[in-house]
């Protein structure tokens, strides 16, 4: 593989890998026909990202030499960072930049074309890997926000830079809401300084959603892709479903697209009642009519070729059942207390304390590896783990 970035596209290139770098500590670099993939995944598989540079956004191209297989790796995040580190740099002194793959070496070969005939010329190890995918679909999202990326840029910068997580709803007026999202705690007299801000339907290339919709959201991993689209002048689309499900961030130009799958938080709002009743748990896990074939797929590879986002805790015990059932899509099934529903729950949680706030709960996202079918059980098998930050 050999493609050559030059003029501007060094700085863009430069600032996706930034971006990038906020997700996850490893990067996946892919060459496919339809362009250069860059790919990475966090360590608690929440959170996904994904750049396709488009073969028209270098001046020189190439997949593989004639009689070679296309080459899959995967480096450490830090490494190629330190390739892009100044961006300022990149757009003062750098001309061209060149990336190659050395399948025989195991080297990836970053060569930067400087001002006054100077190259600078990284060598970094790389292993041979599958390739990275994440299994979702922007087109069954009911909601869907889109606004130039400025608009939304301008709305997260009076949020402080420690703050975790961020709240994106719809309130009265069709007004979108983005509040900080701050844990209830029962002991705590505290009360934790709350930052809202209200954008008008107006500011919005399009709202497709209901007045008390809303999803909470890791807000570091989002900043990353804000800031790459604000300098590129792209608009920003929004596809979210109920809480627990991932929400997807999208940017689409000619010349490149990016994708971050991010999970939310299956509590329900907490502040306001005018978007989601807190008396609802959150909606079972569901198969997607979509999804089937692919979990299928998953299913047949070796355990150790795919990888599946950790679940914190289970909101309700009769959810870890549901994956199995077949559900209509869109259809989301609140978890309705039996008649012995009380029962299981004390026995299988007996050190919860009445009056104390759940704690944080994430759906599970899938990744897998495209992998041929090797021998396994039969018949899809969703696999559930505790996350490690889960514990203690």
């Amino acid at each position: 593989m050999k493609c050559l970035v030059t003029g501007g596209n060094v700085k863009v290139l430069g600032k996706a890998v930034h971006s990038l770098s906020r997700i996850g500590d490893e990067l996946y670099l892919e060459p496919l026909e339809d362009g250069l993939s860059l790919r990475t995944v966090n360590s608690s598989r929440s959170g996904y990202a994904c750049f396709l540079f488009a073969p028209l956004f270098f001046q020189q191209y190439q997949v593989a030499t004639s009689g070679q297989d296309p080459l899959r790796c995967k480096i450490l995040m830090k490494s190629f960072l330190s390739v892009f580190r100044s961006l300022a740099m990149l757009e003062k002194t750098v001309d061209k930049c060149c990336i190659s793959l050395n399948g025989r070496s195991s080297r990836l070969v970053v060569q930067l074309h400087c001002k006054y005939g100077v190259r600078k010329t990284h060598n970094l190890s790389f292993q041979d890997c599958e390739s990275l995918q994440a299994v979702f679909d922007p087109a069954l999202c009911p909601h869907v926000l889109r606004a130039p990326a400025r608009v939304l840029g301008e709305a997260v910068l009076p949020f402080p830079p420690a703050l975790a997580e961020v709240t994106l709803g719809i309130g009265h007026g069709r007004r979108v809401i983005l509040r900080s999202y701050q844990e209830e705690e029962a002991d705590s007299t505290v009360k934790a300084m709350v930052t809202e801000m209200s954008i008008g339907e107006e500011d919005f290339q399009q709202l497709q959603a209901q007045e008390g919709v809303a999803i909470t959201f890791c807000l570091k991993e989002l900043r990353g892709l804000l800031s790459f689209a604000e300098s590129a002048n792209l608009s920003l689309s929004i596809h979210f479903d109920a809480p627990g499900r991932p929400a997807i961030f999208a940017i689409e130009d000619s010349l490149l697209n990016g994708h971050f799958v991010l999970a939310t938080l299956s509590e329900p709002y907490p502040h306001s009642q005018d978007l989601r009743s807190p008396e609802l748990c959150r909606p079972a896990p569901q198969l997607q009519a979509h999804s089937t074939p692919l979990l299928d797929d998953f299913a047949n590879d070796d355990i150790d070729s795919y990888m599946i986002a950790m679940e914190t805790t289970v909101g309700c015990e009769g959810s870890r059942a549901l994956p199995s059932l077949s559900l209509p899509p869109g259809l989301h099934p609140p978890c309705s207390p039996g008649p012995h529903s009380e029962e299981e729950e004390d026995e299988d949680e007996p050190s919860t304390v009445p009056g104390t706030p759940p704690p944080k709960k994430f759906r599970s996202l899938f990744f897998g590896s495209i992998l041929a079918p090797a021998h396994s059980p039969q018949g899809p098998r969703p696999v559930l783990a505790e996350d490690s930050e889960g514990e203690g």
